[in-house]
Protein backbone atom coordinates (compact mmCIF):
# COMPACT_ATOMS: atom_id res chain seq x y z
CA UNK A 1 0.00 0.00 0.00
CA UNK A 2 1.58 3.10 -0.87
CA UNK A 3 0.85 6.10 0.51
CA UNK A 4 1.82 9.44 0.56
CA UNK A 5 4.12 10.72 2.84
CA UNK A 6 3.41 14.24 3.68
CA UNK A 7 5.42 16.08 6.12
CA UNK A 8 2.68 18.14 8.56
CA UNK A 9 5.50 20.00 10.14
CA UNK A 10 8.36 20.82 8.19
CA UNK A 11 10.25 21.59 11.43
CA UNK A 12 10.30 17.97 12.25
CA UNK A 13 12.10 15.84 9.48
CA UNK A 14 10.54 12.56 10.80
CA UNK A 15 8.36 10.87 8.60
CA UNK A 16 6.76 8.03 10.15
CA UNK A 17 6.83 6.16 6.34
CA UNK A 18 10.65 6.37 6.15
CA UNK A 19 11.43 4.78 9.40
CA UNK A 20 12.42 0.79 9.46
CA UNK A 21 10.46 0.24 12.21
CA UNK A 22 7.63 1.18 10.38
CA UNK A 23 8.69 -0.63 6.89
CA UNK A 24 9.58 -3.93 9.05
CA UNK A 25 5.72 -3.89 10.34
CA UNK A 26 4.01 -3.40 7.04
CA UNK A 27 6.24 -6.09 5.41
CA UNK A 28 5.41 -8.48 8.97
CA UNK A 29 1.87 -7.86 8.29
CA UNK A 30 1.73 -8.76 4.61
CA UNK A 31 3.52 -11.89 5.32
CA UNK A 32 1.20 -12.94 8.25
CA UNK A 33 -1.82 -12.14 6.23
CA UNK A 34 0.01 -14.53 2.86
CA UNK A 35 0.21 -16.80 6.19
CA UNK A 36 -3.13 -17.20 7.41
CA UNK A 37 -4.49 -17.32 3.92
CA UNK A 38 -1.75 -20.91 3.01
CA UNK A 39 -1.17 -22.17 6.04
CA UNK A 40 -3.19 -25.67 6.89
CA UNK A 41 -3.83 -27.08 9.96
CA UNK A 42 -5.43 -23.28 11.32
CA UNK A 43 -1.82 -22.97 12.40
CA UNK A 44 -0.49 -19.42 13.28
CA UNK A 45 3.17 -18.53 12.39
CA UNK A 46 4.20 -19.20 16.76
CA UNK A 47 3.03 -22.79 16.28
CA UNK A 48 4.24 -23.74 13.16
CA UNK A 49 7.65 -22.65 14.03
CA UNK A 50 7.84 -24.39 17.42
CA UNK A 51 6.43 -27.58 15.22
CA UNK A 52 8.62 -27.37 12.52
CA UNK A 53 11.90 -26.85 15.46
CA UNK A 54 10.50 -29.79 17.00
CA UNK A 55 10.31 -32.14 14.34
CA UNK A 56 14.15 -31.22 14.08
CA UNK A 57 15.33 -31.25 17.22
CA UNK A 58 13.00 -33.24 19.11
CA UNK A 59 12.60 -33.89 22.13
CA UNK A 60 13.88 -30.74 23.87
CA UNK A 61 12.75 -28.77 26.92
CA UNK A 62 10.41 -26.29 26.56
CA UNK A 63 13.07 -23.43 27.57
CA UNK A 64 15.23 -24.42 25.00
CA UNK A 65 12.65 -24.47 22.09
CA UNK A 66 11.55 -21.19 23.10
CA UNK A 67 15.10 -20.20 22.80
CA UNK A 68 15.49 -21.74 19.67
CA UNK A 69 11.91 -20.03 17.80
CA UNK A 70 12.93 -16.95 19.72
CA UNK A 71 10.22 -16.91 21.85
CA UNK A 72 9.92 -15.68 25.47
CA UNK A 73 9.10 -18.12 28.43
CA UNK A 74 5.48 -16.75 28.37
CA UNK A 75 4.75 -17.38 24.71
CA UNK A 76 6.35 -20.39 24.15
CA UNK A 77 4.37 -21.58 27.10
CA UNK A 78 1.30 -20.76 25.54
CA UNK A 79 2.10 -22.07 22.67
CA UNK A 80 3.00 -24.97 23.71
CA UNK A 81 -0.25 -25.66 25.80
CA UNK A 82 -2.13 -25.24 22.79
CA UNK A 83 -0.34 -27.42 20.51
CA UNK A 84 -0.41 -30.22 23.26
CA UNK A 85 -3.88 -29.38 23.62
CA UNK A 86 -4.87 -30.20 19.92
CA UNK A 87 -2.55 -33.28 20.51
CA UNK A 88 0.62 -32.23 17.96
CA UNK A 89 2.83 -32.31 21.23
CA UNK A 90 3.45 -33.89 24.29
CA UNK A 91 5.48 -33.84 27.43
CA UNK A 92 7.08 -36.12 29.64
CA UNK A 93 10.02 -35.90 32.50
CA UNK A 94 13.18 -35.83 31.75
CA UNK A 95 15.24 -39.11 32.72
CA UNK A 96 18.10 -37.03 33.19
CA UNK A 97 16.44 -33.98 35.08
CA UNK A 98 13.51 -34.58 37.12
CA UNK A 99 12.73 -30.76 36.96
CA UNK A 100 12.49 -30.46 33.26
CA UNK A 101 9.91 -31.59 30.69
CA UNK A 102 11.09 -32.76 27.41
CA UNK A 103 8.46 -31.88 24.58
CA UNK A 104 8.36 -33.95 21.19
CA UNK A 105 5.80 -34.22 18.70
CA UNK A 106 2.73 -36.84 18.32
CA UNK A 107 2.50 -38.83 15.51
CA UNK A 108 -0.33 -36.16 14.61
CA UNK A 109 1.89 -33.24 14.96
CA UNK A 110 4.32 -35.18 12.83
CA UNK A 111 1.42 -35.49 10.11
CA UNK A 112 0.78 -31.68 10.44
CA UNK A 113 4.30 -30.38 9.57
CA UNK A 114 4.56 -32.75 6.82
CA UNK A 115 1.64 -31.25 5.18
CA UNK A 116 2.74 -27.84 6.40
CA UNK A 117 6.24 -27.64 5.06
CA UNK A 118 5.50 -27.73 1.18
CA UNK A 119 2.91 -24.75 1.87
CA UNK A 120 5.42 -22.77 4.14
CA UNK A 121 8.19 -22.80 1.17
CA UNK A 122 5.22 -21.50 -0.79
CA UNK A 123 4.75 -18.85 1.62
CA UNK A 124 8.40 -17.69 1.69
CA UNK A 125 7.79 -17.63 -2.13
CA UNK A 126 4.62 -15.54 -2.48
CA UNK A 127 6.13 -13.27 0.42
CA UNK A 128 9.54 -12.58 -1.73
CA UNK A 129 7.64 -12.73 -4.91
CA UNK A 130 7.95 -8.94 -5.82
CA UNK A 131 11.80 -9.49 -5.46
CA UNK A 132 14.16 -11.01 -7.98
CA UNK A 133 16.64 -13.78 -6.47
CA UNK A 134 19.82 -11.86 -5.99
CA UNK A 135 17.47 -9.21 -3.92
CA UNK A 136 15.88 -12.09 -1.88
CA UNK A 137 19.03 -13.10 -0.67
CA UNK A 138 20.40 -9.75 -0.29
CA UNK A 139 17.68 -8.95 2.05
CA UNK A 140 17.29 -12.12 4.38
CA UNK A 141 21.33 -11.34 4.95
CA UNK A 142 21.15 -8.26 5.76
CA UNK A 143 17.47 -9.29 7.67
CA UNK A 144 19.96 -11.89 9.97
CA UNK A 145 22.72 -9.15 10.49
CA UNK A 146 19.84 -7.17 11.74
CA UNK A 147 18.86 -9.89 14.53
Amino acid sequence: MNIPKRRLNTKNPYVLEEQVGFILRQATQRHTLIFAERMSEDLTPTQFSALVKLHAVSPVSQNLLGRLTAMDAATIKGVIGRLVARGYVEAQPDPQDSRLRLLKLTSLGRRAVERSLPLAEAITQETLAPLGARERATLLRLLRRLC
